[in-house]
């Protein structure tokens, strides 16, 4: 397995249709990233959720998730389900990220996602990050939408642990939900593992890449 680093990352940005995606979606990957790069910037975005248990929720989450970095969260209140329906909002809000945020790396939902609200998400980020490396992550649900993702992030037993964990921690409120356990997502996990050599992983989807082989 070919394994390319991402040079120097200062500021990573993460969207999320719903509180929780980010975390389930690239949890793991920003306790890794955090961990190794203290003080680094996080934008993240959510779009729906705001006002409520649910924002309280995410912001205790993500400051976990992202243990030592300089974090700045946006929680909106677009209406669960409903984002196609509300893409001058949703995209005001991505522009407006994009305004404020110059990236290293973007951690979005995938373009094929089944939710209607993650793919109207996924396709809204190139629309503003259009120079920018875009990783789209996946989402375990009913919907039974994974594939084949040409893109991975070991996890560390720890790492893959802490992430569980901290998912059964700050998400009271999804813990009623059928697919929402330590089974699905460290099975998952270690599937991805599986694929790209390691005991644990997460997985992405990336449309646009750029390499610089010559360096």
């Amino acid at each position: 397995m070919i394994r390319l680093g991402a040079g120097r990352l200062e500021r990573v940005v993460a969207v999320g249709a719903h509180c929780d995606d980010i975390a389930i979606g690239a949890g793991g990957t920003l306790l890794t990233l955090c961990l190794a790069r203290p003080g680094v910037r996080v934008d993240a975005l959510v779009l729906s959720g705001g006002g409520g248990d649910r924002e309280q929720e995410e912001r205790a989450a993500l400051t976990a998730f992202c243990p030592g970095a300089d974090l700045r969260l946006t929680v909106l209140k677009l209406a669960d389900g409903r984002v196609p329906a509300q893409w001058e909002e949703a995209k005001a809000a991505v522009e407006e990220l994009r305004a404020r945020s110059e990236p290293d790396l973007v951690l979005a939902p995938r373009t094929d996602d089944a939710h209607q609200d993650h793919r109207a998400l996924a396709r809204l980020v190139p629309t503003a990050f259009r120079d920018h490396l875009v990783l789209g992550y996946e989402i375990v649900k009913w919907d039974g939408d994974l594939g084949r993702m040409p893109a991975y992030q070991p996890l560390s037993p720890e790492v893959a642990e802490e992430k569980v964990r901290l998912l059964q921690e700050h998400y009271p409120s999804q813990r009623r939900r059928p697919w929402y356990d330590r089974e699905a997502f460290l099975g998952l996990a270690r599937i991805r593992g599986v694929e790209c050599h390691a005991r644990y992983a997460e997985a992405f989807a990336v449309t646009k890449l750029a390499l610089n082989l010559g360096d």
